[in-house]
């Protein structure tokens, strides 16, 4: 079998086209948290919940979501502003003294 080898010339060509197909890609994916929708199964496994807990938190407008027929939408940046109003802030003066060594621990 024989080998053709490709000119400079040729490899120049085929990675312009590389690079306009990875441009035209990152073009058409969704980056933009209010762009990106999940159904109720990928948002009770990204948020490790059941689906009574998810029902739960609709009827109490815990979050946001849309419902074409049955089937319910949840917002990606809904997800992500529903995790901000639940952050709990670290106290970064505490004072820890149990440890396994007997030695005070400051954090």
């Amino acid at each position: 079998m024989g080998y053709y080898r490709l000119s400079e010339e040729e490899v120049k060509k085929i990675n312009d086209k590389l690079d306009d197909v990875v441009l035209l890609l990152k073009s058409k994916q969704r980056t933009d948290p209010e762009q990106v929708w999940f159904d109720t199964q990928e948002f009770i496994q990204i948020m490790n919940i059941s689906k009574r807990t998810a029902a739960y938190w609709r009827t109490s407008k815990t979050i946001a979501y849309s419902q074409i027929g049955n089937k319910i939408y949840y917002r990606l940046s809904d997800i992500l502003d529903l995790l901000q109003r639940s952050t709990i802030s670290a106290n970064l003066s505490l004072t820890l003294n149990n440890t396994t060594d007997g030695q005070v621990n400051n954090i």
